[in-house]
């Protein structure tokens, strides 16, 4: 027998547990299924100086942790669980949590966030916190007069790089291919700044150092005649090769991208389905903030106690 509710969230982190705090406080009676990374992609941000309300700074993890409590205060339902299948055919939708049990819901919200695309090398892993990372608004601050390196080759990449210049020393931008894949204003700027230096055909094969990234291991032209191993001195590895929304199970019933995000109905996080929300990374691939994120949140479940007056549920 499948359980019911008024207001099921799907996913954690800054949006999810937001549209929670909100649809409780609205007496919505939440269920918030946290997903396969609780929190999100924060807790793996050292340290947040951002987020409203924090003055001095506040680690990702923590930060996660105080916006779960909240929601637990107003009464939201958090549990553990993975969502492994959804029919949105018909209301109230249904939702299988780890391929297993059914809950119905008469509102929807989407949180499900976006995963960050890594090389697949066992030292992204080994220096996660310590100079790895997938997001350069969020950790560029702790780089300030440093060098960094900045692994792409698509405008994602050059905005990062160009963040980064602001800030840091110097930033290399390291590049698979003999050419930028950027829009042609973007490549400009890049090929402009004078403290970025662009590394074409050189990949990344390796990061080193003690207590945190000191440096890493480049091949230059790999797997030609005249190939070459390049180290880089920097004390931050940035990744900007894209994220996979994390989207797929919606796939059949909503409108999506051609990367895979959530289309919704201009600023709002309401998708084609009447009752079903998206809010925050998945719906949109510029959030990657923790309080546009939160907004984004906010809005969904402002939306889906509307949904819900209106039809009398």
């Amino acid at each position: 027998m499948s359980e019911h509710a008024r207001c099921l969230i799907i996913g954690s982190g800054p949006a999810g547990y937001t549209a929670a705090i909100y649809a409780s406080r609205a007496n919505l009676n939440p269920i918030l299924y946290e997903g396969i990374q609780p929190g999100g992609q924060l807790t793996t941000t050292t340290e947040v100086e951002n987020f409203p309300g924090y003055p001095e700074g506040i680690t990702g993890q923590e930060l996660m942790e105080d916006l779960r409590k909240q929601a637990m205060r107003f009464g939201a339902d958090i549990r553990s669980g993975i969502a492994t299948k959804a029919d949105l055919s018909k209301a109230p939708y249904t939702i299988t949590i780890d391929g297993e049990k059914e809950i119905t819901a008469d509102t929807l919200i989407i949180s499900t966030g976006a995963t960050a695309k890594y090389l697949g090398l066992p030292d992204e892993a080994k220096y996660a916190g310590m100079g790895v990372s997938a997001c350069a608004t969020c950790d560029g601050f702790f780089y300030r007069k440093k060098k960094v390196a900045v692994v792409g080759g698509g405008d994602t990449a050059c905005e990062e790089a160009l963040y980064l210049a602001s800030l840091a020393e110097h930033v290399y931008l390291i590049v698979r291919k003999n050419y930028l894949r950027a829009s042609k204003v973007m490549q400009e700027r890049v090929m402009n700044a004078a403290n970025i230096t662009v590394l074409f055909e050189h990949n990344t094969v390796g990061l080193f150092g003690e207590d945190g990234i000191e440096g890493a291991h480049l091949v230059k032209r790999k797997g030609e005649p005249d190939e070459q191993m390049v180290d880089i001195a920097i004390d931050g590895f940035f990744l900007a090769i894209g994220h996979t929304p994390n989207s797929k199970i919606f796939a059949d019933y909503l409108d999506l991208d051609e990367v895979g995000y959530i289309l919704t109905e201009g600023a709002s996080p309401r998708t084609k389905v009447p009752g079903v929300f998206a809010a925050g990374d998945v719906a949109d691939p510029h959030y990657r903030q923790a309080i546009t994120a939160a907004g984004s949140g906010c809005k969904a479940a402002i939306e889906a106690e509307r949904y819900l007056g209106e039809h009398g549920l």
